[in-house]
C-alpha cells in the first residue's frame, strides 16, 4: 500500500513511520519541508491513504500559522483533487481548534477545509483533535512542557513550574501511532465526527515534575519507579531517551573482600531487591537463616553447591547448581543455608530478595548449616 505521510520529519511521522516500517508496510512516500515539492504531484497520484501530519507549533510570526496549517492543507487536497484521487485522509488537528488564539484558528480552518473536501469528494476523513502528545523524538522547548521537562532533568537544568496545580491532558506517543494505524486499517476509534486516541491521561504539571526528579534520583537510590502504573511507565521510558549520550550508565556500589564481591542492583518498595553476588573458587558465602525474608538464587556462570538445613532439624539438603543448566532455587524462611563455588572460576549468582535490606531489621542470623 502507498502511504503518503506529510510532516515525515516531525515527531508524531518520525515514530509512525518507524512502527509502520516494523510493520512491513514499506511503500512511504516521506514528505517533510526538505522535501522537493514537485514530489507532492507523484505522492498525491499513487498514495492509497494520507497521513496529514504537517503543520506549524511555534512559529516565528503568528501568521505563519495558517500559512502552515492552512495553505499547505488546501495545496495538499487540491494536488489529490487534480490526480482524482479520493484516497482516506487523516489530519492531526489540535484540542486547541476549539479556542480563538491564531493556532486554534489555524487548525480549526484546516479541519473545515477537510470537511469540505469530503462533502465534494466522498473521500474518507479522520480528523484527530490531539492533546498534549508526550514520548520520545519529542523536541525540548518545542513540542510540550514534558519534552522539556525531561530534557532539563535530564541534563541537570533546573525546571520551573510557575502552576504545579494546571491539569494536562495528555497522549502517549506509541498510543497514537497504535490509533493511526488502527485508523489505516480501518478501525479508528471515533467520537462523532471526530477521532480520537482511547487513551488518555490528566495529570498535573506539578505531579508531573515529581515524578521527573524521582526518576532523576532512581539511580542514586537503586530504585525503580511504580511500572503498575500506566502513566508512570511511559514517562519514565520517555525521561530515559533524554538522558545525555555520555550518561547512559551508572556506577554501583561494590561490596569486595577476599570471598568475592556482592552489588546491590535494583531496590523496589513492593517488589523486592535483585542483587549480583560473586564468589571465589572454594569459597562459601550465607550460613544464615530468615523469619520472613526469603530469597532467589539463579546461578549464571560458574557452578556450585546450595545447602539447606532447616532450624530444628539436622538433616542438610543440597542442591547443585550451575550457569551451563541454569535453574532457580528458592530460600525458604526457617531454614539455614549457604552457596559454595565448586568451580575453578568465580561463580556469579543472582539473588532476589522479597524486600530491600533494612540495616536496622535486616532478619538476617547467623547459623551453620
Amino acid at each position: 500500500m502507498n502511504i503518503l505521510v506529510t510532516g515525515a520529519k516531525g515527531f508524531i511521522g518520525k515514530n509512525l513511520i518507524a512502527e509502520l516500517k516494523n510493520r512491513e508496510y514499506n511503500n512511504i512516500f516521506e514528505y517533510s519541508r526538505e522535501t522537493d515539492p514537485i514530489k507532492l504531484e507523484e505522492y498525491c497520484k499513487k498514495a492509497k491513504f494520507v497521513f496529514h501530519l504537517a503543520g506549524v507549533n511555534r512559529p516565528k510570526d503568528k501568521s505563519e500559522f495558517m500559512d502552515g496549517n492552512v495553505r499547505f492543507t488546501s495545496t495538499l487536497l487540491e494536488t489529490l483533487k487534480k490526480h482524482n484521487n479520493p484516497c482516506p485522509m487523516m489530519i492531526s488537528s489540535s484540542i486547541q481548534a476549539e479556542l480563538s488564539n491564531p493556532y486554534g484558528m489555524s487548525k480549526k480552518a484546516g479541519e473545515n477545509l477537510l470537511f469540505d473536501y469530503s462533502k465534494e469528494t466522498g473521500a474518507k476523513v479522520l480528523i484527530y483533535r490531539f492533546p498534549n502528545v508526550f514520548g520520545k523524538w519529542s523536541r525540548p522547548n518545542y513540542n510540550s512542557a514534558v519534552a522539556t521537562f525531561c530534557h532539563n532533568v535530564a541534563h541537570g537544568i533546573p525546571i520551573t513550574v510557575n502552576d504545579p496545580g494546571v491539569l494536562m491532558t495528555l497522549v502517549y506517543i506509541d498510543d497514537v501511532v497504535e490509533e493511526l494505524i488502527n485508523a489505516l486499517e480501518g478501525k479508528e476509534n471515533r467520537s462523532g465526527v471526530f477521532c480520537e486516541v482511547p487513551v488518555i491521561y490528566n495529570i498535573t504539571l506539578g505531579e508531573i515534575a515529581r515524578l521527573l526528579c524521582t526518576f532523576k534520583k532512581s539511580r542514586e537510590e537503586l530504585s525503580i519507579p511504580d511500572m503498575s502504573d500506566s502513566f508512570t511507565n511511559k514517562l519514565y521510558s520517555m525521561f530515559l531517551s533524554y538522558l545525555p549520550e555520555d550518561k547512559f550508565s551508572y556506577d554501583l556500589k561494590m561490596n569486595i573482600d577476599n570471598r568475592g564481591s556482592f552489588t546491590e542492583f535494583i531496590k523496589t518498595s513492593d517488589r523486592g531487591q535483585v542483587s549480583v553476588n560473586i564468589s571465589k573458587p572454594a569459597i562459601t558465602k550465607g550460613n544464615h537463616w530468615h523469619h520472613s525474608k526469603n530469597e532467589k538464587f539463579l546461578v549464571v556462570i560458574g557452578k556450585g553447591v546450595i545447602r539447606f538445613r532447616k532450624y530444628d532439624s539436622d538433616e542438610v539438603l543440597e542442591y547443585f547448581v550451575s550457569g551451563d543448566k541454569m535453574k532457580v532455587v528458592d530460600i525458604p524462611t526457617g531454614y539455614t543455608h549457604n552457596i559454595e563455588n565448586l568451580g575453578n572460576t568465580d561463580m556469579v549468582t543472582i539473588m532476589w530478595a522479597n524486600e530491600p535490606f533494612n540495616p536496622e531489621k535486616p532478619d538476617t542470623y547467623y547459623l551453620e548449616v
